[in-house]
């Protein structure tokens, strides 16, 4: 596991994570083959942006605080088939995916916090997998809603 210099090092890596997952839903959407497919990776993309800036704002010295309960997991991510992207993806498949990219980033940054050995990056890591986990419950809701009305 990599070791970190400094909070910077760890808010330089986290900020880069929530870029790449900007340009994954912007290009994206730039493939999309309809426009309410466009209009929804689009909001993934503004999604990811918000995570990248409030980084920004703790690297300028706000404070993240963590979840003040544990997030709601519905684990719908757990059951649902894996989703290539590609262009003519229906709604439902973009949820999935980002679903499934929410978890991943859950993942990364859980299993970063158990392998920090200073407090401070323990607690910024699990406040942003804490993040990450509202986003995947926010999908999961969004799924269920789209599911049942189908």
């Amino acid at each position: 596991m990599k070791k970190w210099n400094s909070i910077d090092d760890v808010l330089d890596f986290a900020i880069g994570e929530e870029e790449g997952a900007v340009k994954f839903y912007t290009g994206l959407a730039a493939q999309a083959a309809n426009r309410s497919m466009q209009a929804a990776f689009e909001d993934f993309a503004r999604e990811e942006e918000g995570h990248k800036q409030k980084l920004l704002g703790v690297k300028a010295g706000k404070k993240l605080e963590p979840a003040a309960k544990a997030v709601q997991d519905l684990k719908i991510a757990d059951y649902v088939v894996e989703v290539d992207p590609n262009p003519n993806m229906t709604y439902l498949e973009a949820i999935i995916l980002a679903m499934k990219k929410e978890k991943s980033a859950f993942r990364l940054y859980s299993d970063l916090a158990e392998a920090a050995d200073d407090a401070n990056v323990r607690a910024l890591f699990l406040g942003l997998a804490a993040e990450e986990a509202k986003h995947k419950l926010r999908f999961e809701i969004e799924y269920d809603d789209a599911m049942a009305e189908n």
